[in-house]
């Protein structure tokens, strides 16, 4: 799960999907394209909104995306057209490249939108965020169980 910062978005996602996933079967980790927020906690209001469904977030610490990443994971979601673009750039081959995808085009294929950036807004779009990643990571369950 990538975004910009790695402290609202990615971190959500990562939360999410952890806890519909069995950890012996499937790691899910997060990241940010930029380097900003490293070793920091994600934005409290992810980590409120997270909490009010239940879930923890705050065992996770903002990390930078790297080229190593393409070799220790199978599926990169990036949030937005613009962390997917500055992801690809750091693909090495094809299979690189092929590993990345847009996360809401598990709800809307093709469409190629994009999670907006919570991060300047309110706490209304951390709840929509949390909504649409929510059901992204439905999809995302669906495909790792068939």
């Amino acid at each position: 799960m990538v975004c910009l910062g790695n402290i609202c978005r990615s971190p959500l996602a990562e939360g999410i999907l952890k806890s519909k996933v069995d950890p012996d079967q499937v790691f899910v980790d997060s990241a940010g394209t930029g380097d900003w927020h490293i070793g920091q906690l994600p934005d409290p209001r992810s980590v409120k909104i997270a909490k009010e469904h239940g879930l923890d977030i705050t065992d996770q610490r903002g990390r930078q995306f790297s080229r190593a990443d393409f070799a220790d994971y199978d599926l990169i979601y990036a949030m937005d057209n613009s962390n997917y673009k500055d992801i690809l750039s750091l693909a090495g081959n094809e299979e690189d490249k092929n590993k990345v995808q847009l996360i809401l085009n598990e709800v809307f294929p093709g469409d190629d939108l994009d999670v907006p950036d919570p991060y300047t807004g309110g706490e209304s779009g951390f709840k929509r965020v949390y909504d649409m990643l929510d059901q992204a990571t439905d999809k995302i369950l669906e495909k790792l169980k068939s």
